[in-house]
């Protein structure tokens, strides 16, 4: 997995390209608890991200509580497979999905 990040004044955008699972989630775990100095808005785009699994979801909570004490928290570009995922488990009621 890729994460590219944007920083545009206090919104950061992570852009996952690939596979959220078990191998990768550590990353992006990392980018959420050390990586957000000053960052108000967090922006996950989701375009070219394949597949999430549990792990993945769970860096997703952990980003979620994070980002409602500093600010906010949204998910774009979703695409139908990442969706139905957010559907079964629920995270459509906790994310903010665009």
């Amino acid at each position: 997995m890729n994460i590219n990040r944007t920083l545009n004044d206090n919104e950061l955008t992570l852009a996952l390209e690939g596979r959220l699972d078990t191998i990768t989630a550590p990353a992006l775990e990392d980018v959420i608890k050390n990586g957000l100095g000053g960052v108000e808005k967090l922006v996950f785009d989701f375009e070219k991200l394949d597949y999430i699994s549990s792990a993945g979801l769970r860096v997703m909570l952990l980003a979620q509580k994070i980002m409602s004490r500093l600010g906010g928290m949204r998910v774009v570009n979703a695409n139908d497979t990442i969706m139905e995922i957010f559907d079964v488990t629920g995270f459509t009621d906790i994310l903010t999905i665009e």
